[in-house]
């Protein structure tokens, strides 16, 4: 039977509960970078990439200093010094991180690189500091051998990680705010450091953690005005996959995912398209000769399922990933399951594996400016989409990309991919000129190509509810694809292809107050009609 001696061995020592704490801090900060800084550089590979790269460089460097003055320098109180310091740059990171961010940004990188200097500038200092803390512990702990002596160190701080790890992903993030995430770091640096300083007698260190506990507590208070660039902030929250945020000003009430806006609702005539992208969903209904069936393929503030639902009579299925969209819809945009609306909490692609059912329409809506889920880009998934299409179904893929351009990578791939699967693919942006906005491309399964004298007649004859002129108006020719690749499962270069788009202003166009087909028309300058392309056969 295990002795009392030996039980109280396995209580936390002082530097071990510190090796502890800056585990779960650093790799918490870490998981936290992400929602930090996509907002402005988006969440690509590369991002992700800086975040992993500038957080072991730090805790490398920490390591290698702290490990060559240890000997000299190792105490309690430094330590709890080493701790504050953190928690004292996580303060100025929760008050200040747009701040900085957009100082960063204003560095003239290529895309790849652009998050590079605000990853470095917000978490290089804090995880650096956090470095000095495993040499501190490894030196002062009560190991006789060396060995010994690190590899406690390193397990104590590998289970911290852990912990760190699993409980921002799967707890923090999902229930709390960034400010208020990053304000527990602090509190949990403070609260160590002050129980160091306590265990070694410092009152130095002790009246400093009550300082720095009113920094970062300030620092949250600040961090959490409801205010943001979109207007008054409605609601705010981490969800498991992205930053939601609702705004309004005047009667607009906006969605924004992750910092771009998605959706908009204009709350005293709810039918009105505020953004003129929505409009063009309804390009379809000239291509088809019945639309009865429709899926949409991400939700957002759920325009475009209202309208079909409503307008039309449609029975409409949207299959939405985030949970959190699905409620704040329900909460802030009048979304309402009925008979004709069903709304279903699973990805796109694996609704359409799972599915038997087919539809007339198709509508891809989960792509935002620099992220893209790459599994509903491909030629499978095409192939796939195709497969649950009626004979003469249509598929619509709402992009954000550039028309023409450097820009245009991802809608070139992506219109190139289409065409592997498709007979005849079409273009529609939304915006005058090259620059990153919302670009329609709609795929159909007839051999026959539309011109848009044809799609003109349709649109005088047919009764949509919606006059699409203008709209027409916007048709380009296929472009040039021979630099693009085919996206494949086994070969997306999504964040590859997306790169030119960063730093670039998102174009996003709204109607007039009253929503009039005259306003409409007016928000866009206006286009010379392009010549509709010969037919072009499936390559």
């Amino acid at each position: 039977m295990a002795s009392l001696s030996d039980r109280a061995d396995w209580r936390p020592s002082p530097p071990g509960l510190a090796v502890f704490v800056s585990g779960v801090v650093s790799m918490g900060l870490e998981i936290l970078a992400g929602r930090i800084v996509a907002p402005q550089f988006g969440s690509s590979i590369y991002t992700w990439g800086s975040i992993i790269a500038v957080f072991l460089a730090a805790l490398s460097l920490g390591y290698h200093l702290g490990g060559k003055r240890a000997a000299r320098r190792a105490t309690h109180d430094r330590l709890a010094w080493l701790l504050l310091g953190t928690a004292a740059y996580v303060a100025l990171v929760v008050f200040a991180s747009d701040l900085l961010l957009a100082a960063a940004g204003a560095i003239p990188l290529p895309g790849r690189f652009a998050s590079l200097p605000a990853v470095t500038l917000l978490f290089g200092p804090p995880t650096y500091l956090l470095g000095f803390i495993s040499p501190y512990a490894a030196e002062l702990t009560e190991a006789e051998a060396v060995g010994a002596a690190s590899g406690h160190v390193y397990a104590v701080g590998t289970v911290g990680s852990i912990v760190g790890a699993f409980a921002t992903t799967f707890f923090l993030i999902p229930a709390l705010s960034v400010e208020a995430i990053g304000v527990g770091f602090g509190l949990l640096s403070v609260g160590t450091a002050l129980w160091l300083a306590w265990a070694a007698g410092g009152r130095d260190p002790a009246l400093a953690s009550v300082a720095v506990a009113v920094l970062v507590v300030g620092a949250g208070f600040s961090g959490a005005i409801g205010v943001s660039p979109g207007g008054p902030v409605l609601y705010q929250t981490q969800t498991p996959y992205q930053e939601l945020e609702v705004t309004q000003v005047g009667d607009v009430r906006t969605l924004y995912l992750d910092g771009q806006p998605h959706s908009a609702m204009d709350v005293s005539d709810p039918d009105r398209h505020v953004f003129e992208y929505t409009r063009y969903f309804h390009l379809p209904l000239l291509m088809t000769e019945d639309v009865d069936r429709v899926l949409f393929v991400g939700g957002g503030g759920f325009t475009g399922p209202k309208h079909f639902a409503s307008e039309y009579n449609a029975t409409v299925d949207v299959a939405e990933l985030d949970p959190e969209v699905i409620g704040t819809a329900k909460r802030y945009f009048r979304l309402e399951e009925s008979e004709n609306l069903h709304v279903y909490n699973t990805g796109g692609r694996q609704f359409l594996q799972e599915t038997n059912r087919t539809y007339d329409l198709i509508v891809l809506d989960a792509y935002k400016k620099d992220k893209v889920p790459f599994q509903l880009t491909t030629v499978e998934f095409m192939r796939l989409a195709e497969s649950r299409l009626d004979d003469d179904g249509v598929l619509f893929a709402n992009l954000i990309s550039a028309p023409s351009g450097p820009a245009s990578k991802f809608y070139r791939a992506e219109h190139k991919t289409m065409a592997r699967v498709f007979p005849q693919v079409y273009t529609f942006p939304t915006a005058r000129g090259s620059v990153v906005q919302n670009v329609e491309v709609v795929a159909t399964k007839r051999d026959e190509r539309f011109t848009v004298a044809e799609l003109k007649a349709r649109n005088e004859a047919r009764n949509v509810g919606i006059d699409l002129a203008d709209e027409i108006e916007m048709y380009r020719p296929p472009p040039r694809t021979d630099d693009v690749p085919v996206l494949r499962d086994d070969r997306a270069p999504v964040d590859a292809l997306l790169d030119p788009m960063v730093g670039q202003r998102y174009v996003i166009q709204r109607t007039d107050v009253n929503g009039s087909e005259t306003a409409a028309r007016a928000a866009r300058p206006a286009e010379t009609s392009a010549l509709a392309a010969p037919v072009r056969r499936r390559p």
